[in-house]
């Protein structure tokens, strides 16, 4: 057997590999089977293990095989090409369980902080800077797994070499070329530490309402009311204004405006809104507030002001109250419903001679004008 393998070294190599790859898989079984049951208990432990179990089960192989090819009874130029091969392989896997692992953290303290809670407002805040941080170590340690790679190559480091010579030319050119990424990670960092947004905040961004659905490390989708997504480069939340109706807490006032006629008595319409209110499971107790805020030549506006818990029940009562108060004054006061006045005035000069009013039409003048009842 021996002579056999001697004479033939590729498949004393095969057999080698082979070996190397199935006491990789047997360890890999082991140390899994014991990690997980260490694990069963911690929740850190148990998502890092389920994470990083299929990029583990390559990376241990690799590393057995790589290192038992050592020795190999190959031809050079060959020998170098399989292990540099090889190298390539296990430094992506490495930047793949490096990866897993940021997403395991990340993935747990999300789980800790849940956001379906009442008061989600700690929990968004934490998640919103988890998510941001954990994309911007992913895409870094991503550009070093890449970057790894291209180092392996004898001609790739030459160039390294020749662009380090010339940084100065090199680091402006690279800075213009990186600008919109590079704006966009120091954006994200910034939103991450001192968080003008977070996860599940209502906004009104270029005049759409919304809530952030997700928070990468180059831009923001916004859930529209309508489902639409609205993609928003990070950068845009650093540079432009914009409303952010949870950035504290998620009480809001909300205002209902109507017309009314001058005539129109308040109290009843006070104690109607004070009905609605209070049968609506939307309105907090917080603030009921009827208003006469303005008054044009026809009519006089009405504000009403009612309080919700958020946004979305803010909406529905506002909704609610407007309905069912231009109902109750149509059933009970619908006279006073914005109205248009006219009045019919005798012409000053009807009493004057014919001759005086050679040109002008005979009879009364009609004249549309508001007028006090």
């Amino acid at each position: 057997m021996r002579d056999v393998l001697a004479s033939h070294p590729w498949i004393a190599v095969t057999l080698q590999i082979v070996g190397a790859a199935l006491a990789g898989l047997a360890l890999h079984f082991v140390l899994h089977l014991v990690a997980r049951r260490a694990a069963a208990r911690f929740v850190l432990a148990e998502r890092i293990v389920a994470y990083t179990r299929r990029t583990s089960q390559f990376l241990i192989p690799l590393l057995l095989i790589h290192l038992s090819l050592a020795d190999a009874p190959l031809p050079a130029g060959f020998l170098i090409g399989l292990r540099q091969a090889l190298s390539i392989a296990i430094i992506l896997l490495v930047t793949v369980f490096v990866v897993r692992l940021i997403a395991a953290a990340a993935d747990v303290v999300a789980l800790r902080h849940p956001t379906t809670v009442a008061d989600n407002l700690r929990a968004r805040s934490v998640q919103t800077q988890v998510r941001v941080l954990a994309r911007i170590a992913m895409f870094i340690v991503g550009v070093l797994g890449v970057g790894s790679v291209l180092m392996t190559f004898p001609n790739v480091r030459q160039l390294g070499a020749s662009l380090l010579a010339s940084a100065g030319l090199a680091g402006i050119v690279a800075g213009f070329a990186a600008r919109p990424v590079l704006g966009n990670l120091i954006a994200g960092l910034q939103i991450a530490l001192t968080q003008p947004i977070r996860i599940d905040d209502v906004l009104i961004v270029e005049n759409e309402w919304g809530r952030v659905e997700e928070i990468t490390e180059t831009y923001v989708v916004v859930r529209i009311w309508d489902d639409r997504r609205l993609i928003v480069p990070l950068e845009y939340f650093i540079q432009h204004p914009f409303q952010n109706w949870t950035r504290q807490t998620s009480d809001l006032i909300g205002s209902v405006f109507l017309w009314v006629d001058f005539r129109m008595p308040m109290p009843p319409l006070r104690e109607e809104l004070q009905r609605i209110v209070e049968a609506a499971p939307e309105w907090d107790q917080r603030v009921c507030v009827l208003q006469v805020t303005d008054v044009s030549d026809r009519a006089m506006q009405l504000r009403v002001l009612v309080s919700t818990a958020d946004a979305g029940n803010g909406w529905e009562l506002r909704c609610k109250v407007r309905e069912q108060l231009i109902a109750y004054m149509q059933q009970d006061y619908p006279q006073y419903l914005p109205q248009l006045r006219t009045a019919l005035l005798r012409d000053a000069e009807a009493s004057e001679p014919a001759a005086a009013r050679v040109g002008m039409p005979e009879g009364p003048a009609v004249r549309e004008e508001p007028i006090t009842p």
